[in-house]
C-alpha cells in the first residue's frame, strides 16, 4: 500500500495473509510509506450517507503532523476542540514566533471518490512571525500522502490543496483556490504547473461561516464549490517530478498519477475554526 490509498482498501487485519505479511515487512523495514490505522468504530453516518469526520467532541480519528515534530505530536495543542468547534490556535507559550511550523491534521482513513464538505471561519489575528501570504489562509489537503511518510522537517504533504482564504475587509480575495505542493494537474487539456491559481468565488470578509466543498473523482477530476456554487475544476492530479517530496514518493514506488489519498486540514499561522467536516463517499 502506497502513501496515497484508495477508499475501498480493507483494514489491515482483514487483508489476505500474504498481503499483511508484505505490509508488515515494509513497516518493520522503516519504509518511507506506511498504512494508516483504522478505528474499531468509524465515523457517524447521517441518514443521507454523509460521514461525520469531525465528531464535535474531540479529535478522535485525526493525526497531527506539525513541521519539526513527528507525526502524532500535537505541538502546543495547536489542534483542539473549543465549544464544539475544531479549532487551530497558537498559544504564545508554544508560539512566541511561528518559526514556519506549518501543520496539518490528517484524517486517519484515506479516500478516493467522494464529496468533502467543511464549514469554516477565520478568527482572531495571525500569530507573530507568520508569513504575509498566510494571513487568513488555510486549506483542505486532498489526495495527500500519509503523515508518517512525511519527513520531520517537511512543510507540506504532497497533495492537492483546496486553499481557504479570508478577505481583509476591503479587497477582493477568492477562496477554494488551487495550490499544488508536490503535484500538478491538467486544466483545459494541458498540464498546469503554476503553484496556485484563483477560483471564481466571492470574497468572504470577517468571521462569517463559509461552506467549502470538493467533489473528488479519483484521478479523473476535482471540482471546488463555495456555498453551493462551483468555482473551479481541473483533472488528472499527479506528482510533480521536480519536487523533492514527490521524488521520494516516486522512488518508493508510488505511481505518478494520484487516484486517492489522505485528507488534512492546515495550520498555517492564522487561527481558523471548523464546525463541520463531513464526507459523502461515492461508489466506484
Amino acid at each position: 500500500m502506497h502513501p496515497f490509498a484508495r477508499s475501498n482498501d480493507l483494514p489491515f487485519a482483514s487483508r489476505p495473509a500474504s498481503r499483511r505479511i508484505f505490509l508488515g515487512q515494509l513497516l518493520l523495514a522503516g519504509a518511507s510509506f506506511t498504512i494508516l490505522g483504522c478505528r474499531t468504530r468509524g465515523p457517524r453516518k447521517t441518514a443521507d450517507g454523509w460521514l461525520q469526520l469531525f465528531n464535535g467532541r474531540n479529535l478522535d480519528g485525526w493525526i497531527p503532523k506539525i513541521r519539526h515534530h513527528a507525526a502524532g505530536v500535537n505541538y502546543g495543542n495547536t489542534f483542539r476542540v473549543v465549544d464544539g468547534l475544531l479549532t487551530v490556535a497558537y498559544e504564545p507559550s508554544a508560539y512566541p514566533a511561528y518559526d514556519e511550523r506549518f501543520g496539518h491534521l490528517f484524517y486517519e482513513r484515506p479516500f478516493s471518490h467522494y464529496r468533502l464538505r467543511a464549514e469554516y471561519r477565520f478568527i482572531g489575528t495571525q500569530v507573530a512571525g507568520g508569513p504575509g501570504w498566510a494571513i487568513r489562509n488555510s486549506g483542505l489537503m486532498l489526495h495527500g500522502q500519509t503523515p508518517e511518510s512525511m519527513t520531520v522537517d517537511q512543510d507540506f504533504p504532497a497533495s492537492i490543496e483546496a486553499q481557504l482564504l479570508g478577505g481583509d475587509g476591503a479587497n477582493p480575495r477568492t477562496t477554494m483556490n488551487l495550490c499544488t505542493p508536490g503535484t500538478n494537474v491538467v486544466m483545459d487539456g494541458k498540464l498546469f504547473t503554476p503553484h496556485c491559481t484563483s477560483s471564481k468565488s466571492k470574497t468572504y470578509h470577517g468571521e462569517q461561516w463559509v461552506t467549502a466543498e470538493a467533489e473528488v473523482r479519483g484521478n479523473e477530476f476535482i471540482r471546488h464549490y463555495v456555498n453551493g456554487e462551483e468555482v473551479l475544476h481541473y483533472e488528472k492530479p499527479q506528482l510533480d517530478e521536480r519536487d523533492a517530496s514527490a521524488k521520494r514518493l516516486l522512488a518508493a514506488g508510488h505511481p505518478k498519477m494520484i487516484g486517492g489519498g489522505t485528507i488534512s486540514l492546515q495550520s498555517e499561522s492564522h487561527p481558523i475554526q471548523f464546525r463541520k467536516v463531513e464526507l459523502l463517499p461515492y461508489d466506484v
